[in-house]
């Protein structure tokens, strides 16, 4: 049985259901004088238990309320037969019963079932229309005594009212409630926004000097200019050209702490025209500019400047053109701003580590090149043997360091397929950089067919890339051993060799470890880090708890050099 249908009853609802009862008990003995009658009660809580003991179940729940609803029903009718009270007015002793009709309605209108709580009132109505027709009171049926009909409408038209009150209250509640931020929710939302209208773009792009260069052409099409560009701020208190046109390439006053048109149009957010150049240097004459501040909301995002070789050349007609494609071009360059801000940021932690690699690497290797290269300039016309000798050693550091570079290049180019998975991937990698550096290579590979999410993928992949990247250059080793074993959601990532070991490594190969740390941290697994007997280290990455392998997956195993 699901957990949902076994929920245990909430206090509140078995005091609500104990209290009602008791409620109706009394009254039906207070209205009856019998005994007998309260077998009624009786039959109402039998009816009720299913539906006290399973709240959740989709299935006994509300089958259980349908039947407190009849029994009710038919215990109304009966009651009111039989009751004292009301005198010459029949069937008014249906009200001693009917007062439990609320706690059903009560309970599916806090359990949000609104439909399933007017579908109880439909069956309630029914039950007591049919008894009442199937009981006799001094030779008349209890559907004709005024008393009966007036009681049942009574509380039928309360319950109704309550449940059409609670289900507005719901409503109030809920629109309050998507009022509130919802910070991942909000973010999904704007991703997905965004994702969708840079597809939607002229040339799908959200590139500032794309859509700088694109408010030009239009801004030509609608004032007169033989030079024009787009600024914008860089920090420092200066701006940045993002885009110009023009004959000739201008050096634009780009300081806003210059007594200059556009320092003023910048602090204004108004536009400004000018009689002279906003170029630092202009050979003179007629000159007319107009600057345009491109303004999001409360912010100043950029500012266009226009200038024709005439005088007068933008009254305010041209002006209001002007700022007619200025207003929106605005909006779509803050957007473009912004994502150029998100896109650096999101890619920093990549550069920052390829800089690391470049000058640890590449860059030292190609110095010991030019040592090189100066040592056998030196002795060329000496000891031509001795020439021949370094100039075939560098010949090989350049063979060397070629390789280097394509290994580089091929761990960014690498990704996880989303057709070949995780150990698709680190395979390929392995197999190529053991190739490439003399490794001999054991792959044991055992993954199921469900996948990890993309951006998980892809950290395993780069921990898994910088562990063999590290062994290939620090370790010395001969052998590599790489264990990839997925299982969503766990993981296991393993690399070993049988080098050096951890505490003889330069410390270069400890930036390394500190990467695959960060990676690990960011998708909340757990690096390890322990030496390999008899020599060697072994690098593991660890998602999540291993599950119980009951599921079917495909597994292979491979060895390679």
């Amino acid at each position: 049985m699901p957990a949902s249908t076994t929920a245990r009853p909430h206090p509140l609802a078995a005091a609500a259901r104990l209290v009602m009862l008791a409620l109706v008990a009394v009254l039906t003995l207070f209205a009856t004088r019998e005994l007998a009658q309260l077998w009624w009660i009786a039959l109402l809580a039998v009816a009720g238990l299913p539906a006290l003991l399973a709240p959740q179940h989709r299935i006994i729940a509300p089958l259980s309320r349908v039947a407190e609803v009849v029994v009710l029903g038919l215990a109304a009718s009966h009651v009111a037969a039989v009751a004292l009270v009301g005198g010459s007015i029949h069937g008014l002793g249906a009200s001693a019963v009917l007062p439990y009709l609320a706690v059903p309605v009560t309970v599916t209108a806090l359990r949000r079932r609104f439909r399933e709580g007017a579908g109880l009132l439909a069956v309630a109505a029914v039950a007591l229309l049919v008894s009442g027709a199937l009981t006799e009171v001094d030779g008349a049926r209890q559907i004709t005594q005024p008393g009966y009909l007036a009681v049942c409408a009574q509380w039928l038209i309360l319950a109704v009212l309550g449940l059409y009150a609670a289900r507005t209250l719901h409503r109030v509640m809920q629109a309050r409630g998507e009022g509130k931020p919802q910070p991942y929710a909000e973010a999904t939302r704007l991703l997905t926004q965004l994702r969708t209208v840079a597809r939607q773009l002229p040339g799908a792009t959200l590139d500032p000097g794309g859509i700088s260069e694109h408010l030009l052409e239009e801004l030509r099409n609608v004032a007169p200019s033989n030079r024009a560009a787009v600024l914008s701020a860089s920090g420092g208190g200066r701006l940045v050209v993002l885009a110009q046109v023009g004959v000739d390439r201008v050096d634009w006053e780009t300081t806003l702490d210059a007594d200059s048109a556009i320092a003023d149009a910048w602090a204004s957010q108004q536009p400004q025209t000018a009689a002279r150049s906003q170029a630092r240097s202009h050979p003179g004459g007629d000159v007319s500019a107009l600057i345009v501040p491109l303004v999001a909301g409360v912010r100043t995002v950029g500012l266009v400047v226009l200038e024709a070789d005439a005088g007068h050349a933008y009254p305010s007609p041209v002006v209001s053109r002007v700022t007619a494609l200025t207003g929106p071009a605005a909006l779509r360059l803050e957007a473009a701003l912004l994502f150029d801000e998100v896109r650096s940021l999101a890619t920093n932690e990549e550069r920052q580590r390829l800089a690391r690699e470049i000058h640890d690497g590449v860059a030292q290797e190609l110095v010991m090149v030019g040592y090189g290269i100066d040592n056998a300039l030196a002795t060329v016309h000496d000891d031509t043997e001795e020439t021949a000798e370094a100039l075939r050693t560098l010949r090989a550091e350049v063979t060397r360091v070629i390789t280097e570079l394509r290994l580089s290049l091929f761990e960014l180019r690498s990704e996880v397929d989303r057709h070949g998975g995780l150990a698709a991937a680190i395979a390929e990698y392995a197999r190529t950089v053991g190739a490439s550096a003399g490794l001999r290579v054991h792959l044991s590979l055992d993954e199921s067919t469900a996948r990890l999410p993309a951006a998980t993928e892809a950290e395993l992949l780069r921990i898994a890339q910088e562990a063999v990247t590290n062994a290939r250059k620090h370790a010395g080793a001969s052998n590599l051993w790489v264990t990839c074993e997925v299982d969503p959601p766990y993981a296991q990532i393993e690399v070993s060799d049988d080098g050096q070991g951890i505490a003889d490594q330069r410390p270069d190969g400890r930036y390394g470890l500190a990467i695959m740390a960060e990676r690990a941290e960011r998708i909340r697994g757990r690096l390890e880090i322990r030496p390999r007997r008899p020599s060697g280290t072994t690098v593991a990455v660890v998602l999540g708890t291993s599950p119980r392998r009951d599921n079917v997956r495909g597994s292979a195993a491979a060895e390679g050099e």
